[in-house]
């Protein structure tokens, strides 16, 4: 696997384009007694500018655990597509009703049925600051050929590439 290293815009544009079609991450926090607890969120289609949006509920174990320790780790996965993220950043929780508007969808009120309005929801925000990816680099069918090829050469034959964005 070929690796890069990218930063800044070039990293954010990157990013940006590797999870825009994931819709579910799942996410990392800090529990009390120091041990992890990860959950599925539905990553917010707004376009990736070095943050990614949740709307959450304000009373939940998840908001409690990030007023003790606001690290969290998104992990993105598309296996079809043969692309992986990590995510690395710290997450705030705040009440804004024009972003809830914005990030509102119907399917919202499943968990909050009193709609866009509901006073328990709250904006999480993933402020990014480092994350990590692997990517293959081709269709399904050629990335066989070549994890064979690979496999029958020692790894002489490139089947993707790998990297990690600073922001």
């Amino acid at each position: 696997m070929s690796e890069e290293h990218l930063s800044g815009q070039a990293g954010v544009k990157k990013l940006g384009e590797l999870i825009k079609d994931i819709r579910v991450a799942m996410m990392t926090t800090v529990a009390p007694d120091g041990s992890f607890d990860s959950r599925p969120m539905v990553t917010q289609k707004t376009e990736f500018d070095g943050n990614v949006y949740f709307l959450t509920r304000q009373e939940s174990g998840k908001v409690q655990e990030l007023a003790d320790d606001s690290h969290v780790s998104l992990v993105y996965a598309a296996p079809t597509d043969a692309k992986y993220v990590t995510v690395k950043g710290r997450a705030s929780v705040y009440r804004d009703q024009a972003k809830i508007e914005e990030l509102w969808t119907p399917m919202y009120k499943a968990w909050f049925p009193e709609g866009e309005t509901d006073p328990a929801i709250a904006v999480m925000r993933v402020a990014v600051h480092e994350a990590q990816y692997w990517e293959a680099s081709s269709s399904k069918l050629v990335r066989g050929i070549k994890y064979v090829a690979a496999a029958a050469t020692g790894g002489k034959v490139e089947i993707g590439t790998q990297g990690t964005v600073k922001l």
